[in-house]
């Protein structure tokens, strides 16, 4: 069943409950006033029959004609006197005598004084009644033809009006539903035609601040992430394969060169070394790519423990003076830092790999494109967050080229002076946001550069 219908049921299945309730109510309140005033109408008469029967010195006979003739045109009330020794002293029709009283219930009368109950429709009433001193009982009994009338005529108006309701509430209901849908409807039909080909379609949105327009709002926000990510994909796996066939090819190339004809040793040694250093490039871009995806993953999926910034440093510096012993790297600890007592402070929420790979980046960079091989870090705190400074003094960054810096395979004018494949800058970028953090950059050409990242310390996550 449709959101549309099963709403349009509910708001008439809803409603007619309300009005059900309503009817009963005004249908039981309208019966229990018909009863009461026709008591009331069964007690004056029967008073009145009494005061005419003690105070007048009307024959009995002529109030059982009276009785008898208003009897064939109206519904006329019956009653009949008894005193307290239970003796009949009147009655208006004692051949049809349609209560038959009886002991029981004359002492009911006179110990109560009043009661009140249906014989068949008949409605009864007994009374106790005093002249000069002495009790008389009185009873009076009749059928409301006309009360009943009216009572049925409303059952009837309340039906007819409940059923004429409940078909309108449903069109009504359909009709709004359909109207409240209709932007669902819109939104249907336009997701259809997005696919993978016309991601840059969007939903229409009516600027409004209802909870369609935010979903509608949502689902485009989701568009466009999706789009870059699909871009970025795109992006991706043309440079990866750009970026792999070219060692490989050079490495066929030398291979195959090697294999047409014979060669000195040395000339074999220059193939199998170039051959070498085509392959290593491969190792590191294989190695590079996969942190990459290693930092893309869902963080709740990736280990974090509790980790020293300076013991990260000082193993990061080791793996790049390892396999570059010309590299020099200095570390330099803020006098704050050194007097840090708690180790909440010098520490982060963190993933030991994937950090140590973002340092080594740094360092890689800031060595290789400096022509002393140096770089330098200096450790501080501010605002409960552990600051790193990456400085260099090499050949630094055009204005052009620190836009696009952290875009994945994006090589600017430096990739003259140096070896690189473009993703150690993307690739650290991901890992300190993935640590909650920041990194930022300044340049001068000529003068070099300095990478500033911002890492929450321990106890301030």
């Amino acid at each position: 069943m449709k959101i549309r219908t099963r709403l349009t049921l509910l708001f008439t299945i809803t409603t007619a409950t309300i009005l059900l309730a309503f009817a009963y109510i005004i249908y039981y309140s309208a019966k229990k006033k018909r009863e009461q005033e026709f008591y009331s109408l069964l007690k004056k008469e029967a008073l009145t029959k009494a005061n005419l029967f003690f105070n007048t010195n009307i024959n009995k006979q002529t109030l059982q004609d009276i009785y008898r003739r208003n009897r064939q045109i109206m519904n006329e009330v019956e009653v009949a006197i008894y005193d307290s020794h239970y003796k009949l002293l009147y009655h208006d029709a004692a051949d049809i005598d349609f209560v038959k009283e009886t002991r029981k219930m004359i002492r009911e009368i006179c110990q109560k004084g009043k009661i009140g109950f249906y014989q068949d429709d008949w409605q009864v009433i007994g009374l106790r009644y005093e002249f000069k001193g002495k009790d008389y009982i009185l009873t009076a009994t009749s059928v409301d033809h006309y009360g009943y009338k009216k009572l049925h005529s409303l059952l009837w108006t309340i039906v007819i009006v409940f059923i004429i309701s409940i078909l309108f509430i449903y069109i009504t209901g359909r009709f709004f539903s359909k109207k409240a849908f209709e932007p669902v409807k819109e939104m249907t039909e336009r997701a259809k035609l997005i696919s993978a080909t016309n991601l840059d379609l969007r939903l229409f949105a009516n600027g409004s601040k209802d909870e369609l327009s935010g979903l509608a709002n949502t689902f485009n926000e989701m568009l466009i992430r999706l789009e870059n990510s699909f871009d970025a994909q795109k992006h991706f796996v043309s440079n990866i394969s750009h970026e792999l066939r070219t060692p490989l090819a050079a490495i066929i190339t030398e291979l195959e060169l090697s294999t047409h004809k014979n060669r000195t040793p040395e000339e074999y040694k220059t193939a199998i070394k170039n051959a070498l250093n085509d392959a290593k490039r491969l190792v590191r871009l294989s190695n590079s790519l996969l942190d990459l995806a290693r930092a893309s993953y869902d963080p709740s999926e990736i280990a974090f423990k509790t980790i020293r910034i300076d013991e990260i440093l000082l193993d990061a510096r080791q793996q790049v003076q390892q396999g570059n012993p010309d590299y020099k790297i200095d570390i330099h600890f803020d006098a704050e830092f050194l007097r840090a007592e708690n180790e909440d402070l010098v520490s982060v929420k963190g993933n030991e790999y994937l950090l140590k790979v973002a340092f080594v980046n740094l360092f890689e960079n800031g060595c290789k494109f400096s022509t002393d091989k140096q770089s330098v870090v200096s450790i501080s705190f501010r605002e409960e967050k552990i600051l790193l400074r990456f400085s260099d003094n090499g050949i630094g960054i055009s204005e052009d080229d620190l836009k696009n810096i952290f875009l994945p395979f994006y090589r600017g004018d430096n990739k003259k002076f140096a070896e690189g494949n473009g993703i150690g800058l993307s690739l650290t970028e991901k890992i300190v946001l993935l640590h909650h953090g920041t990194i930022s950059v300044t340049s001068r050409q000529g003068k070099g550069t300095t990478f500033l990242l911002e890492l929450p310390q321990l106890d301030r996550l």
